[in-house]
């Protein structure tokens, strides 16, 4: 049964980070298309705002957490850093290899080493930032 409490739990984990991404290019889009605001801080703004909707969602939904609201505030953005830094160097250390200049036609389509590099850190970042979110920012 606690096995798949937390397939749920990683579940709606993912659930979070699909709307994360909604909202993210949602905010860059009317910042930039609408308000036309300079790109960089539409991709801030964008950002940010992605980073609040994680936080509150994987807070009150995921974990359901009752803990002190600032300090895991501090954890959930101090765990954002670290698992971005670790995808980072997945993505850098599979792009500075061969790997990384292959190119692999699919027929409709070709994916470079660089993509394969970006899908395989967001695997990495995605189960990172649940196992760092679990024990470290959301614990009981």
């Amino acid at each position: 049964m606690k096995k798949r409490a937390e397939a749920w739990r990683f579940a709606k984990y993912c659930i979070v980070g699909g709307m994360n991404t909604l909202v993210t290019l949602c905010v860059i889009y009317v910042c930039k298309s609408l308000l036309e605001m300079n790109l960089y801080v539409c991709n801030a703004a964008g950002y940010t705002a992605g980073l609040v909707n994680s936080f509150l969602w994987n807070r009150t939904w995921v974990f359901r957490s009752r803990g002190r609201r600032s300090t895991e505030a501090t954890r959930f953005v101090c765990g954002f850093a670290l698992c971005y830094a670790v995808q980072l160097a997945v993505v850098a250390g599979l792009t500075s290899t061969p790997f990384g200049a292959t190119e692999y036609d699919l027929g409709v389509m070709t994916l470079t080493g660089y993509g394969i590099a970006t899908l395989l850190g967001n695997a990495v970042y995605t189960v990172c930032n649940f196992i760092y979110n679990r024990l470290v920012t959301f614990r009981r």
